[in-house]
């Protein structure tokens, strides 16, 4: 009986670099993750608003005047959700969205009084679960991974 071929190894043993679950995007993906896990039962009982629409109030407040698209910029939307996520905000009575001067078909979306209200209680637990996901560093740790992240992203912005 004629002998059986080797065996080949799987892909993942004759890869050169580190292992999926040790690079950069899959773990920043993951942790992205954990932290949306916690985040949106967080911001239902607290801010009483979806994760989506606390994210987009979080930023509209932050940036206001924006238009649509300034919205989908500032909060890494796609111009769909982004008008979506707006129109929600709108009908919720926390974001009045006017006719833009500058601009005869655009939107400008700014917070009513009870939105200003809304983005206070969401930026505190925003400010609350930042704190959570980074407890486990010492403030020379937290400083250093802010510095890093920093420097990543303006890496690897589009030039």
């Amino acid at each position: 009986m004629p002998a059986s071929p080797p065996a080949r190894p799987p892909a993942a043993a004759t890869h050169d670099g580190p292992p999926l679950d040790r690079s950069l995007s899959y773990r920043l993906h993951l942790l992205h993750k954990l932290t949306d896990q916690a985040s949106q039962p967080a911001y239902l009982r607290q801010a009483g608003l979806s994760l989506s629409d606390g994210r987009c109030l979080a930023t509209i407040g932050s940036f206001e005047p924006l238009s649509v698209m300034d919205l989908a910029r500032q909060a890494n939307l796609n111009k769909g959700q982004a008008s979506r996520a707006a129109q929600a905000l709108v009908d919720q009575g926390l974001v009045h969205k006017q006719d833009s001067a500058a601009d005869g078909r655009g939107v400008v979306l700014t917070l009513s009084d009870s939105g200003r209200v809304a983005w206070q209680r969401t930026m505190a637990l925003i400010t609350q679960r930042n704190q959570q996901m980074v407890g486990c560093l010492d403030e020379a740790e937290q400083a250093t991974l802010s510095a890093l992240l920093d420097r990543l992203i303006a890496h690897n912005r589009p030039r």
